[in-house]
């Protein structure tokens, strides 16, 4: 019933070997890995001038170096870059001596699926997600799909990696053979809706040239939707526009479209589709905290009294919703390693963030954008109600700035400054950032992994009282 699309793979790796053989003859490879590639969470870089094939072979060695997993699975995205780079990080960590399972072109999400249901050590994704097309990229787990990341051994494969010069076998090399995980996948995230019970709706799709393209059309088989599907042809160029949907001018075509053709509601994912982001029946965006309190409603229904896990950065409309549905809300800092390690200690059903990222003990603890978009069909189907007259309690109640940054020169001294400037005015936590909770209105202020900015989430319990407090914060950090 579930088929691999083996044609759509054939004709893509034929047209990716071709334009790595044309890259071969035009340059040069040469050993590149930028030690700046190496992020919190991933390893993401410019292709080829701060990351190429080369390098994508020394942290294939490196990994299995640092963490000695027998088995592995490594799969990649649509990116122009990916086969190549698949192919070299698999010779690395085929060299060092772990068996490799090449899942192909997969989205992230089916690499996280695959270590944890086939008991493997650990896996690679190569994506660099949302990034614009000159990225690479590669996200790393371990055992359970369990993140690595910058504070639980990414930096440790950085320092080995950046000290393996050339390409041999130090032992016995691992064995490389391909694996179809596509049946099982499909079969897992359809096992979290009731088919039956989802009606024939008309959702409008923009897969924005990403993975969401190569896996849906299978998930969508058995269901009675009606679809729209948009940009699912998965090209590395991005032709149509970024698959970034968190930057509104990339959302301005699924709203559009949406609207046009009266659909129920819009769904847009990102490029390795383990994120994905809704717009209801009116055309307007649902913040990730709002998405956060539906599913968590939906799951608290299917396994009442369980733990919801969200980030500090969250609407009230997620800790309320989860207590009103018999649930237990975890409050966590923000960053999928901290979640995913949270969720295992507290046995939890559901995380959610506000950035769209949506995780199920069910999928290993990792996160899914195919899930969500399943359990919004559900939630819809048995509601009867249009998600826009769905949402209309949440808009009524709670008013949110978003995430509003600002670069400033000295973060630490700044986050003293906004302490000392509104800590009086309710409880102040230190978990993530600054946060500041009083009784008609929240702030989160926390600083970039990456870049000397403060980044600031606002909410309160009138639109009056939301825009004083943003404009209050705001006039203190750019001050």
């Amino acid at each position: 019933m579930y088929e691999r699309p083996d044609g759509r793979e054939k004709s893509w790796n034929s047209r990716f070997q071709a334009k790595k053989r044309r890259l071969v003859g035009a340059v040069s490879i040469r050993a590149v890995l930028d030690p700046k590639v190496f992020k919190a969470y991933d390893v993401r870089g410019i292709h080829p001038t701060e990351l190429d094939e080369d390098g994508a072979y020394a942290i294939g060695r490196a990994y299995v170096e640092q963490f000695e997993p027998r088995r592995i699975a490594v799969g990649h995205d649509m990116r122009v870059s990916s086969p190549a780079m698949t192919e070299a990080l698999t010779d690395g960590a085929a060299d060092a001596g772990a068996d490799v399972l090449q899942l192909g072109l997969v989205g992230t999400e089916m690499l996280y699926f695959a270590v944890g249901d086939l008991e493997l050590d650990g896996g690679v994704a190569v994506t660099a997600s949302h990034n614009p097309k000159e990225y690479s990229g590669m996200k790393i787990v371990r055992r359970g799909a369990l993140p690595v990341g910058g504070e639980s051994g990414l930096l440790d494969i950085r320092d080995r990696a950046l000290n393996v010069s050339g390409r041999s076998a130090t032992g016995t090399r691992g064995r490389v053979e391909p694996y179809d995980i596509w049946p099982a996948y499909v079969e897992r995230v359809l096992s979290f809706v009731d088919i039956e019970a989802i009606k024939p709706l008309g959702v409008v799709i923009d897969a924005a040239n990403g993975m969401a393209g190569a896996m849906l059309p299978p998930v969508l088989e058995p269901l009675p939707i009606e679809t729209v599907r948009c940009f699912f042809e998965p090209d590395g160029t991005f032709p149509n526009h970024e698959p970034n949907p968190l930057l509104p001018e990339n959302r301005e075509f699924i709203v559009a479209k949406t609207l046009d053709e009266r659909a129920d509601f819009g769904v847009a994912f990102d490029g390795d589709a383990d994120r994905c982001f809704f717009v209801d029946d009116t055309g307007e965006f649902v913040p990730g905290d709002f998405v956060t309190a539906l599913l968590a409603a939906s799951v608290l229904e299917k396994e009442p009294g369980a733990k919801i896990i969200y980030d500090l950065r969250a609407s009230w409309a997620v800790p309320e919703t989860v207590e009103r549905a018999g649930g237990v809300p975890l409050i966590n800092r923000v960053g999928h390693a901290f979640i995913k390690h949270r969720m295992r200690e507290e046995g939890a059903a559901f995380g959610g963030e506000v950035s769209g990222h949506y995780y199920f003990r069910g999928f290993s603890q990792a996160d899914s954008g195919v899930v969500p978009f399943l359990l919004m069909l559900e939630l819809v189907s048995k509601q009867g109600r249009k998600l826009s007259e769905i949402l209309a309690d949440y808009r009524g109640r709670y008013f949110l700035t978003g995430e509003l940054n600002t670069p400033v020169p000295d973060v630490a001294l700044k986050l003293q400054e906004l302490e000392e400037r509104f800590g009086s005015e309710g409880e102040v936590s230190h978990l993530d950032g600054v946060s500041v909770d009083a009784d008609d209105w929240h702030m989160n202020v926390r600083p970039s992994n990456t870049e000397p900015l403060l980044r600031l989430n606002l909410e309160a319990r009138t639109p009056e009282l939301m825009e004083r407090k943003r404009d209050e914060v705001l006039a203190a950090i750019r001050s």
